[in-house]
């Protein structure tokens, strides 16, 4: 198999090495901060990974994506908060649960298309998160703080700091590994292909919707994973992960960094955090500033950063 060097691939290659040295950085310099944040960052790059499969490569415009990071979150903590503290136990259940509620919200919204589709899995979203919101037992509005991480037997200390960041870098890349497997199988190119031009594809014999569901459950539960990680990462989970603004910030990641490529929702993930983290810093009012910036962005830089560095290296 070929490789070709081209600015895309570059710029992934040089993001993987930066996120598998980012420990020894942080080590080197003293700078724990800065592998507290790309934790978090990773988390919700395999979140935006998990959408660009089916908003990028799929043509399906969730807008309650967030939901199963919420889910997932969810699971862990409940579970944790009954006394089962295993990760054996926790994150298969939390992966279950995802993908269940995305069989449940696919098999209703997939039958609509357009603003319908995204009104409907936005409604689902706000259901999810008023559940959240009602559970007394479980923290309700407030949420559920985890008084310990998830455990697999000593195998892997998830209070370690380097330990749970290659965890979360794993996850993550083994996520993108199973998107670029799913992309070029021929499962993937139905599914693309449906996105181009669904009544052709229908017209040949290909059941559309089966095989939007089947794409739809997989993100869910990539998702759900995203939320386990969460969990864990913050030892704490709220409501406020499920409201329709974290979907809203998923879906930037996606198109700022390239929508429909494969590394695209990573680097848009890695400037959108680093960015609203920087400015938040500098002012309280940080969102008036990014708006502008990626705006501007979406604007000029059709296919997001990816697009836009693929541009400059074409001349």
């Amino acid at each position: 198999m070929s490789i070709s060097f081209n600015s895309r691939n570059l710029i992934a290659v040089a993001v993987v090495a930066g996120l598998l040295l980012l420990p020894l950085y942080s080590h080197l310099t003293g700078n724990t901060f800065v592998l507290t944040l790309f934790t978090r960052i990773v988390i919700f790059a395999l979140a935006a990974v998990s959408l660009n499969l089916i908003m990028g490569y799929g043509g399906m415009m969730s807008f309650g994506h967030a939901a199963y990071l919420g889910i997932g979150g969810y699971a862990v903590g409940i579970l944790a908060a009954e006394g089962f503290g295993s990760g054996f136990v926790q994150w298969p259940v939390a992966l279950l649960v995802s993908a269940l509620f995305a069989l449940v919200i696919g098999a209703l919204s997939l039958r609509t298309r357009g603003v319908y589709f995204i009104m409907i899995t936005l409604a689902f979203a706000q259901m999810a998160y008023y559940v959240a919101s009602g559970l007394s037992r479980y923290g309700g509005d407030d949420g559920l703080t985890i008084y310990k991480r998830s455990t697999f037997g000593g195998l892997i200390n998830l209070s370690n700091r380097v330990q749970f960041y290659y965890l979360c870098l794993f996850c993550l890349l083994s996520g993108i590994y199973l998107v670029w497997r799913i992309v070029n199988s021929r499962f993937g190119l139905v599914v693309q292909g449906l996105r181009s031009n669904e009544q052709r594809m229908q017209a040949i014999g290909f059941p559309a919707t089966r095989y939007r569901l089947v794409c739809f459950v997989i993100a869910g539960t990539m998702c759900g994973l995203a939320g386990a990680l969460l969990a864990n990462n913050t030892d704490f989970i709220s409501p406020a992960v499920m409201y329709w603004t974290r979907s809203g910030d998923l879906m930037v990641m996606v198109i700022l960094g390239g929508m429909g490529s494969l590394f695209g929702p990573v680097v848009g993930a890695i400037v959108y955090l680093v960015l609203e983290e920087f400015l938040s810093q500098v002012t309280e009012y940080w969102a008036m500033i990014m708006g502008p910036l990626l705006l501007l962005i979406v604007l000029f830089g059709r296919g997001g950063i990816l697009g836009l560095v693929g541009r400059f290296s074409r001349g």
